[in-house]
């Protein structure tokens, strides 16, 4: 684990912040290109690219408030946390699309043609993001015996995520990196191959509400509020996210069944 990646005096570089910064830049360069390639506004998308991320991490953060609103009124010195995380990952994608649509509803952009060049763009960045959690130490697994579990030793880390230290734990940011690679690849294959406009961008939303309901079985972080039921067993459990995951996947499925018969009409 590895919170800090530079300290030269006042200047620190934190790994969170350095691949959120790079994972943006990749989703950047993508669009940039796809859109150039596809005879868009390049620029303009660009200037929505930015201020949707914006938008995002302030909504991603605003949910995580929100969901743990008695603890943050009974520390509220904790409320500088916040500036720290990266917050709930569905509250910032929900808040990032409503905006989105209002821009290029706006600037009379085919919405459906930039969504799917946005789908591959955030499974591209997440993966990047999911690199730095597992540096931070934050969104971390549940302890495991499996060989490949891994155990942190960072205190100051420990501080700020409650992550248990010196417990072999399931690398959940990893898996979740993994699969949101696997996703941008599988994502621009269907890109290249789409047979209508909105088809990517639906098939994003159900991949990732898949990805994030499998990993939730290994996540360690959420308090017990967070669970509808539990038990002893992760796989017998229920949590708000993967409620939130199941929705996802229905709306995505939604999503492409609609804008498939539009295309056929």
């Amino acid at each position: 684990m590895l919170p800090i990646l530079i300290k030269i005096g006042p200047l620190t570089i934190h790994t969170y912040g350095l691949m959120m910064a790079a994972g943006i830049a990749f989703a950047f360069w993508f669009v940039y290109i796809q859109a150039k390639n596809q005879g868009f506004p390049a620029s303009r998308l660009i200037d929505m690219a930015f201020y949707t991320v914006i938008i995002s991490l302030i909504g991603a953060k605003l949910i995580l408030f929100v969901g743990h609103f008695s603890y943050y009124t009974k520390y509220p010195s904790e409320l500088f946390s916040l500036a720290r995380s990266g917050g709930v990952f569905q509250g910032g994608l929900a808040f990032g699309i409503v905006f989105a649509l209002w821009y290029l509803h706006k600037y009379r952009i085919p919405t459906w043609k930039v969504g799917d060049l946005a789908g591959p763009a955030l499974a591209l960045g997440h993966g990047f993001g999911r690199i730095g959690c597992f540096a931070a130490g934050c969104c971390f697994g549940r302890e495991c015996t499996v060989p490949w579990g891994v155990e942190f030793h960072n205190e100051y880390s420990h501080g700020l995520t409650g992550i248990n230290l010196h417990t072999p734990l399931h690398p959940v940011q990893l898996y979740e990196s993994a699969l949101n690679f696997l996703n941008f690849f599988v994502l621009f294959f269907i890109l290249r191959r789409k047979k209508f406009d909105g088809q990517v961008f639906a098939f994003y939303i159900m991949n990732y509400s898949v990805i994030r309901y499998f990993t939730e079985f290994y996540r360690g972080d959420h308090q017990d509020s967070s669970f509808l039921f539990q038990n002893p067993s992760p796989y017998l459990s229920f949590s708000l996210p993967q409620l939130f995951c199941g929705l996802g996947f229905i709306g995505g499925m939604a999503l492409y069944i609609v804008l498939k018969k539009s295309k056929s009409a």
